[in-house]
Parts: structure tokens; C-alpha cells; sequence
């Protein structure tokens, strides 16, 4: 756990910020405190830069953007302002070369200075920010406990015997310890401070013991404790969230480590945090494109059906005015294209053209397994693929009855589809068609979709495996996943 701590120490302490703190002022009530002020107006003062123009960046998610700029004056004077007020968060002043010189944080106010210099960034200074103020405190004090922390812990890692080790981890979670209770101290007295926000973005759930129950270990437990208390107190209706570098990092984690792959699991947290988001401006268009990006192409086989869960729920519903007309297309014909072929449906009707012009069925072939293959025979790839694909088929598959029913996808490339089949020997018993110019033609008056779309085939090869009643099993996995996969089934 002192990993974490010192993480997240070391992540505050890096904004190198150094705030002015009201002697006569109690920072709750000032923090607290609602002042009807409209717009931004934010002073600035970079020495020693003159007659240029400076910069203010913010987080967004993984990025950063930058949201307003100032023209400084002979004396290096300049004033961020407008009609309306930045999403609150992690900001940054940014040079005229775009080099960030110091973060701060913006408040819900927006009515305060600053005065730098470019040659001591550490000691910018925000003037008029209690939420500047109340995390000035807090980095100096977490930089004297990371400090502490960090001897600790390479004494620990010299220590010369177990008693040494076992004193110096205890002097560590003491330490560690103090942090924590210096953060609740600051979320309690200040629960509405943007700091406690930060906070409450930025915690990770402590891991509890196993429990012991009637004698029985709980080995699950500290799983589920940390999986349920992983966002508490974080309001996923708040844009600010994006406006820090520790949102999306944790986001992922949370899909990564206590999210099962399997499709509905994810549907359900997809869905609870987009309903969550609905009402917020920037938050809600960047998950739902995050979440479109990421399972339009899915990292693993069948987490596509993620993608169409969107579609149909927000896109289908609406959402493509998010879009630009480029994306709203993309995202249409790529959800159609999916929507055919998902795992556990029917494999789309096939009825092509062999290589002795007889018209070849796949719903007319009786196998336990069926694979379709799509594949160019000028394409790199597939020149590897395919004879490999042969190979074991005539070493396993073909003795247990397995079928390959092989496409080629360009009926414009027929004598090299047929010269690649006889130079490398392709099995015989394979059926090897093609659509014909008439047959595609034909499809095309009738606005039918055509087989590319139906298989979702935008790279060769592409592979599908059908169970005896031709519903897919797999898609889009390696030879040797797809064999794994008949081994298994077959041992059911």
C-alpha cells in the first residue's frame, strides 16, 4: 500500500504550487463560501516575459487542451477573462513555445491573480484562491511526508536483519497513516474544496483481509470490497473529472481489473456510467466516444457486441448528433456490419461460386465444425495464412469431419485465386468459391447486403468458425485459438 501512497503524493507535490495562505482567515468558511461573480477573470503576471502572448491548458482526459490565452503587456501583465466560467479542475499556464511552466488549481470562482516567472516556476504564487490556499498547505506537507517516506523506505530495503525490516515497516505505515489522516482532516473540514473532489477522484479502496467465515476463507471478498467502493464519493455527472490527469488512468484500471471481460458485464457498467453522465457536457460525449472506440474493434473476440449495445441504445436513439458526418457514417455501416455476426447467431447465408462454376452452399455442407475463410490471394498475409490453414486441416481437422469453406474476396482475381490454389496445393476437398460478377449484380439491384458487410470483412483474412448448426462460434481468432476451441467443444 505505501506504493499507492507515495503515488499519489508524488502526483500532487509534482504541481509545484506555492499559494498565498490567509493568516486571518478560516479557509472553510472562504472555501464554502458562495460569491456571485460572473465570467473568469484571472490577472496574470509572467516575468519576465513581455509583449507576447501566454496560454491556459487544462487536462482532458489522457490530453490536454488549451482553453483561453492572454496578450501580456511591456510590463508582463495580461488577464485571462470571459463570459463564462472553465470547468473546474488541474490547469496549467502554458508559454509561447507551449511549454507548461506550472499547474494550479481552477476554482469554481475563477476571480483570482497570478504572478510567476519562467525561472522559478516552483514558486508561482495564486492570489485569492482558498482552493490554491488549502493545497498549498496540503503540498507542503505531503512533500515532508514523501520525503520521510521515501527514506524510509530505502533504509527498508537495506535493512540487515527482519526485526530492522519489521521496526522501519511499522515507522512507514505511520507515516502513511498521517497522510491518510491529513486528507480525511481536509475532506471533513472542507468537504465542498475542490481539493476534496481530487481526492475523492483520486482513491483507490484499501484491500481488507480475507475473511474467515464458519472456517472457511472468503478469498473473493477483498475482490468485491474493493470493486464496490472503487467509486465512492466520485459523481460521474461532474465534468471536472476530465479536467484531471488520474480520471481516465483509474477508469481503466476499473475495466482492467474488476470488470469481467465477458460482454454483459461490461454492458452493465457502460450503461450505469452513461445514464450517470447524461446531464454533463463534456463528460458524457467523451465516454460514450471512448467506449465506441474501444469496442467497435474490441480488443477481445466478441466485446464487439459492447459496440452494439451503444449503437442501439444511444446512437440509434440520437446520439449520431454528437457526430461529424465522417464519424456518424463510420459508426452506422460498422454497427450494421457487426450486428450480422455476433457470437451465438446464425452465420449469414452464403451461396457462392466454385471453382467449376457450381453454385456451393454453406448451409448445404453437414459438419460438426464449419470454417469460413475470407482471404485475397495477393495479400500478404493470407499467402501465410492460408497454407497454414491447409496444414492443419490435413494434420487434424479433416479427420474429425471439420469443413473449410474458402472465399475469395475479388472475383476480378480468379487466375490468381486458381494459380495460388494449385501452386500451393490447397486440399482438394475444401470448397474454394467466389461471388460472380452477375450474382454480386444482381445483389446490388435488389439493395440486398452483400457478404463483406454480413462478415464484418474489412482486413484478409478473416476467419469464422461454425458449430454443426452453423451459429458462430468464433471469429477473428488465430489458427491455433480456433483449434483449442473444437478440442474443448468437443470434449463437452
Amino acid at each position: 500500500m505505501k506504493f499507492l501512497m507515495i503515488g499519489i503524493a508524488a502526483l500532487l507535490i509534482s504541481m509545484q504550487l506555492v499559494g498565498q495562505t490567509k493568516k486571518a482567515t478560516t479557509t472553510k468558511n472562504v472555501v464554502t463560501k458562495k460569491l456571485v461573480l460572473k465570467g473568469r477573470m484571472i490577472p496574470i503576471t509572467l516575468n519576465p516575459l513581455r509583449n507576447t502572448t501566454v496560454y491556459l491548458g487544462s487536462y482532458f482526459g489522457k490530453g490536454m487542451a488549451l482553453v483561453d490565452s492572454a496578450k501580456l503587456n511591456e510590463e508582463g501583465k495580461g488577464v485571462f477573462k470571459g463570459d463564462t466560467k472553465l470547468t473546474t479542475g488541474i490547469y496549467f499556464v502554458v508559454s509561447p513555445n507551449y511549454t507548461i511552466q506550472f499547474e494550479f488549481l481552477m476554482d469554481g470562482l475563477q476571480h483570482f491573480s497570478i504572478v510567476a516567472d519562467t525561472a522559478a516556476k516552483e514558486k508561482a504564487e495564486i492570489i485569492g484562491s482558498p482552493d490554491n490556499d488549502l493545497f498549498k498547505a496540503y503540498a507542503v506537507f505531503s512533500a515532508a511526508k514523501g520525503k520521510q517516506l521515501q527514506e524510509l523506505e530505502q533504509a527498508y530495503k537495506k535493512a540487515p536483519n527482519a526485526a530492522d525490516s519489521s521496526q522501519l515497516r511499522v515507522e512507514m505505515s505511520k507515516v502513511e497513516k498521517e497522510l491518510g489522516d491529513y486528507k480525511t482532516a481536509i475532506q471533513k473540514k472542507n468537504p465542498e474544496s475542490l481539493l476534496s473532489a481530487l481526492f475523492h477522484i483520486m482513491k483507490r479502496p484499501i484491500a481488507p483481509a480475507i475473511p474467515v467465515i464458519n472456517g472457511k476463507a472468503d478469498s473473493l471478498y477483498p475482490y468485491r470490497f474493493v470493486k464496490n467502493h472503487f467509486w465512492d464519493d466520485v459523481i460521474f455527472s461532474e465534468d471536472r473529472l476530465l479536467r484531471t490527469p488520474f480520471f481516465e488512468p483509474k477508469l481503466d484500471d476499473y475495466f482492467k481489473y474488476y470488470i469481467s471481460p465477458e460482454p454483459d458485464s461490461i454492458i452493465a457498467e457502460v450503461k450505469y456510467m452513461l445514464l450517470s453522465a447524461r446531464s454533463a457536457k463534456e463528460l458524457y460525449p467523451y465516454l460514450l466516444t471512448k467506449f465506441t472506440n474501444k469496442y467497435m474493434n474490441p480488443e477481445f473476440m466478441g466485446q464487439d457486441k459492447v459496440f452494439i449495445y451503444l449503437f442501439e441504445n444511444f446512437y440509434a436513439k440520437g446520439d449520431t448528433v454528437l457526430l461529424n458526418p465522417a464519424s456518424r457514417k463510420t459508426i452506422i455501416e460498422r454497427a450494421y456490419s457487426l450486428m450480422a455476426n455476433q457470437l451465438g447467431q446464425q452465420a449469414p447465408m452464403l451461396e457462392l461460386t466454385d471453382t467449376l462454376g457450381k453454385i456451393r452452399s454453406l448451409y448445404g455442407i453437414e459438419a460438426p465444425f464449419t470454417v469460413v475463410a475470407f482471404w485475397d490471394p495477393n495479400c500478404g498475409h493470407c499467402k501465410e495464412e492460408i497454407p497454414r490453414l491447409d496444414s492443419l486441416y490435413r494434420s487434424k481437422w479433416k479427420a474429425k469431419g471439420v469443413v473449410i469453406y474458402s472465399v475469395n474476396i475479388y472475383e476480378n482475381e480468379l487466375n490468381a485465386w486458381k494459380q495460388f490454389i494449385i501452386e500451393k496445393k490447397l486440399s482438394a476437398t475444401w470448397v474454394h468459391a467466389y461471388q460472380t460478377k452477375e450474382a454480386k449484380t444482381a445483389e446490388e439491384k435488389l439493395a440486398l447486403p452483400n457478404y463483406r458487410q454480413l462478415y464484418d470483412i474489412f482486413k484478409t483474412p478473416t476467419l469464422y468458425l461454425l458449430d454443426k448448426n452453423k451459429r458462430i462460434m468464433a471469429k477473428q481468432l488465430s489458427l491455433e485459438q480456433f483449434d483449442a476451441l473444437m478440442e474443448a467443444k468437443a470434449k463437452r
